[in-house]
């Protein structure tokens, strides 16, 4: 039978188990953005994981929205991931990168030259951001010219050979959780009026054209894609989820990705609270991999995979505790709680530190 432990193909990836590790933003970069040896160690230790999805990574300095945040575009990025790729190799993991660009949710002080945030449409979104000094308010994006476009594909494009330079295994195009792409995606953030804005066709052709440039770059056997159908994370809404995630989803097939990575629901809100959307529909019209993502414990993981819900479940929170956790799930031991008050800082603390089980 099917479970949680056996292992699995994605594309040209093997994986030893159905665990993934869900992108996770720790903010321990060091200076210039760059991968530091704690990071490494971190990776490491979480690679019994069948597949780690680092955390989300700018791939141009534009790209920026919070400090600390490890990129994938300068010589001396790929030098620091190279060492973290070696680790989890080392270690039998299998390991992709995030591919990021935050869009609005950034600020001058985190842009090259203190210039605005870029966005599809000059709208402001509610909320704060951090600096790395002090909280401010989000301000009102410029938004991309059409002429910009062809060089912010070709960022994703060489932010995804960068990756292959630097030892990983693939890259995930991050097209959710409120960011730059997931913004041209929701009709709350995108009121454009050329041919990447109005119409849900149109809404998604950023998100296939950036796809058709990274798998050019490194095969689409490599490439993975993250979906955020109806999170209200960073301000962000649409008035048709269904319908526009139905044919973004449908879209997806013709690429033969190596996965879709869904992020079900509404971050950590109880699923009482979730916004109603039929997830199944999306596992119906997808003919490739899927990994769901949230809200899972051992339990409906092994249920999701053994009815055939999904091809591999991620794990955020629980991973980020428990770097042994597939050992755990085997054997049905305690889990460590998060320490929430770590997450961003204190460097080894709450990061390199969770404890392993004995043995």
């Amino acid at each position: 039978m099917t479970d949680l432990f056996s292992p699995l193909r994605l594309g040209a990836i093997e994986l030893a188990n159905r665990v993934v590790m869900s992108p996770l933003t720790r903010c321990r970069a060091g200076t210039g953005n760059v991968p530091t040896d704690l990071m490494a160690e971190y990776y490491r230790q979480r690679a019994s994981a069948g597949l780690i999805i680092t955390e989300a990574t700018p791939v141009c300095p534009e790209g920026h929205g919070y400090p600390r945040t490890p990129g994938i575009y300068t010589a001396e990025q790929i030098s620091g991931w190279k060492k973290i790729t070696q680790a989890v190799h080392a270690a039998g993991g299998r390991i992709v990168i995030q591919l990021w660009h935050v869009g609005r949710i950034s600020h001058p002080d985190l842009q090259p030259n203190g210039v605005l945030p870029v966005a599809p449409s000059a709208l402001r979104p509610a909320g704060q951001v951090f600096t790395g000094q002090e909280m401010k308010d989000f301000v009102t994006p410029r938004a991309l010219e059409s002429s910009e476009i062809p060089g912010l594909i070709a960022s994703y494009a060489q932010a995804a050979r960068n990756a292959m330079a630097a030892g990983f295994d693939g890259v995930e195009v991050h097209a959710g959780n409120g960011y730059l792409l997931d913004q041209f995606l929701r009709s709350s953030s995108n009121q454009r009026t050329d041919a990447y804005g109005g119409s849900k066709e149109n809404r998604a052709r950023l998100l296939l054209e950036v796809l058709d440039g990274v798998c050019a770059a490194i095969g689409s056997e490599r490439v993975g894609v993250r979906l955020s159908p109806v999170t209200p994370f960073n301000d962000l809404h649409d008035e048709h989820p269904q319908e526009t995630f139905e044919y973004v989803t449908a879209q997806l097939n013709r690429f033969s990705l190596a996965f879709l990575d869904l992020l079900q629901g509404m971050g950590g809100a109880p699923k009482e609270q979730w916004i109603p959307f039929d997830y199944e529909r999306l596992r119906v019209l997808y003919t490739g991999k899927l990994i769901r993502n949230n809200g899972y414990d051992f339990a409906s993981a092994q249920e999701a995979i053994t009815t055939g819900a999904a091809d591999a479940i991620a794990f955020g929170r629980l991973l980020l505790a428990n770097p042994d956790l597939v050992e755990r799930f085997r054997r049905g031991a305690p889990l460590n709680a998060p320490d929430y008050e770590k997450l961003y800082t204190g460097e080894e603390k709450g990061y390199t530190d969770y404890p392993f089980l004995a043995g």
